[in-house]
């Protein structure tokens, strides 16, 4: 989330005309996240996120984010739904941009997880697997191990301006990945972005996730990857240690919904090292290309060296979870 579009009260009023939602009473920005232009909106005592798609977010893909969101919200999964405009549609133009507004989810995320915590994530998401798989969508993953080859490139001549040893090690690591990533393993639909701020809880309770637009095909043990980076990481960036307590809850809370094959456990630890290498790489071309005069918060994308030399120098799954 992001504040790229610059909306006052009138263009927010002349965007609820098109909705039968009420009288606005409140609105304002949303700083954290990095991809599209989010505002809270409060409607009749109602709570909105109102969000305006750019950069990254192809329109085409639009549809996709939008069933997928209503039909996790029909099968009781606790995340917004997408609210439908006076044509019966989730999808709003306004001048010249897409946008959508969906359900406020109650609760806030939080930053520091107990392992308590990640048992209750890793059993969501793996009931968000489960539902995924009988959902007739599709999306292919755009920022997918096939991806980032391009992206380092893109990057690679001024990606040393952050840090001197940055072009080798990203090398060093896109090339075992590249190699040893798999080829067949369980897939559907992911979120493919776990991150802490996408996670919300209240009152120390899982009360949903948020944020769905890097969802996409993908393999589930890759989501699990991606929660390991994004969750299980401990201190500060220049001392990050993973925190195998807390994998080891995610797991055991993500197994009693679904099993893991013998082929998943054995791929943890390229994936892993995959899913830092595409959070690294992405975040890496977003401070290279920072968008003029937008109110947004650039990731730091040193974060993800500690995560990568773990990923790089683990033996197997078993450093990971027991």
């Amino acid at each position: 989330m992001a504040v790229y579009t610059k909306l006052n009260h009138n263009k927010i009023e002349e965007i609820l005309s098109n909705y039968n939602l009420g009288k606005l009473e409140s609105f304002k920005g949303i700083e954290e996240g990095i991809e599209n232009t989010n505002y809270f909106l409060s409607v009749n005592k109602k709570k909105f996120i109102l969000t305006v798609y750019e950069k990254r977010v192809k329109s085409v893909d639009l549809p996709f984010f939008s069933d997928l969101m209503s039909s996790l919200n029909k099968a009781n999964f606790k995340c917004p739904a997408p609210i439908s405009n006076n044509e019966n549609k989730t999808i709003t133009d306004f001048e010249g941009k897409k946008l959508m507004i969906v359900s406020f989810l109650e609760g806030k995320a939080k930053q520091n997880l107990s392992p308590a915590n990640c048992k209750s994530i890793g059993s969501e998401v793996a009931k968000m697997h489960e539902l995924t798989r009988s959902l007739k969508l599709s999306r292919q993953n755009d920022l997918s191990v096939n991806s980032w080859r391009t992206l380092f490139n893109s990057v690679k001549n001024k990606c040393k301006n952050i840090h001197e040893d940055l072009p080798r090690l990203i090398e060093e690591n896109l090339n075992d990945v590249e190699k040893n990533w798999p080829k067949n393993l369980p897939r559907g639909i992911i979120h493919a972005d776990l991150f802490h701020d996408n996670i919300f809880f209240k009152q120390d309770e899982f009360s949903g996730l948020i944020d769905f637009y890097f969802s996409c095909d993908d393999f589930f043990a890759f989501e699990i990857a991606i929660c390991f980076n994004a969750l299980c990481f401990d201190g500060l960036k220049s001392n990050l240690s993973f925190n195998v307590t807390k994998a080891k809850n995610f797991i055991d809370g993500y197994t009693s919904i679904r099993k893991l094959t013998d082929e998943e456990m054995n791929s943890i630890k390229v994936l892993s090292q995959g899913a830092a290498l595409r959070f690294l790489l992405t975040r890496v071309f977003d401070a290279l290309n920072k968008v003029e005069g937008a109110i947004v918060k650039i990731k730091d994308p040193m974060e993800y060296l500690k995560r990568l030399e773990f990923h790089k120098n683990s033996k197997n799954h078993e450093d990971y979870f027991f």
